[in-house]
């Protein structure tokens, strides 16, 4: 998925509406968007229309509540029941969650939010069905009592997130962009993101889905060197050449793994 978009589970004018977004994945927010006493209702208003829309070929995701509140409990007697939901979203993810999958049988997506979840890391994404990871900064920087804007321009907290996923063969989100005015900001956010190794953008708008879109795809430069990488390469190889000279670069076995990496992002 080059965008996950986040709709509050209370809303159904928004949910409905998702299902024409181009995005490539939605999670339905049972958590933070919803206020505490409409959490029934969302559940219910998210398992109607589960049923009765299409969201033409989206994965579907459910974002519960935290794991240390009551009600995710019932979030998740309600998940393991609806087909159409691809993954379960784990806010403030601090510990293994093997449980999840084995009560849900469906993949799980764990967000980093607090201290103790980024120290606990490696714990949580080994759980059993864990296949995605992304973070909050909002969050995190409560959970250590920092400045928000700090931890919008955090290299490490990025980084680590990006770096531990691959090495345990996770998808990687980058986080929620929060000034939905500043489109310019979100992309140049959205290409930080994609150097870092992220392969997708978590996102709170309908406007913010096509950059990510956009952004996540491989562009027309980046195919045509992958094509012109692969081609040289595979044409030294057969004659017992390693490293090649490719429009007066350097290009050797690294450059051939990072250009099928693009080719297979098309």
């Amino acid at each position: 998925m080059k965008s996950q978009l986040y709709v509050p589970g209370n809303n159904e004018k928004m949910l409905r509406k998702a299902d024409l977004i181009p995005s490539q994945g939605i999670i339905f927010d049972l958590e933070d968007a919803v206020p505490p006493e409409e959490k029934s209702n969302a559940r219910n208003l998210v398992s109607n229309l589960l049923k009765e829309l299409p969201f033409h070929g989206k994965r579907v995701g459910i974002r519960i509540n935290s794991l240390d509140s009551p009600e995710s409990l019932i979030d998740l007697m309600l998940v393991r029941t609806l087909d159409r939901v691809d993954f379960v979203v784990i806010p403030k993810t601090e510990q293994r969650v093997d449980f999840i999958y084995r009560i849900t049988a469906k993949e799980v997506e764990v967000l980093i939010e607090t201290a103790r979840g980024l120290n606990r890391i490696d714990e949580v994404i080994t759980s059993e069905g864990v296949t995605m990871i992304s973070y909050g900064v909002a969050d995190f920087s409560s959970s250590v009592f920092g400045d928000i804007s700090q931890y919008q321009k955090n290299d490490y907290l990025r980084t680590v997130i990006a770096v531990k996923a691959h090495a345990y063969g996770i998808e990687p989100y980058d986080r929620v962009f929060f000034d939905l005015k500043d489109a310019e900001g979100f992309r140049a956010e959205c290409l930080i993101a994609k150097g870092l190794g992220y392969i997708g953008k978590q996102v709170i708008h309908p406007s913010q889905v096509e950059i990510a879109n956009q952004v996540f795809s491989p562009s027309k430069q980046e195919v045509e060197w992958a094509n012109k990488v692969i081609e040289a390469y595979e044409k030294a190889r057969s004659m017992g050449k390693g490293a090649i000279r490719v429009d007066d670069q350097l290009v050797d076995a690294v450059h051939y793994r990072i250009a099928k990496g693009i080719l297979a992002r098309t």
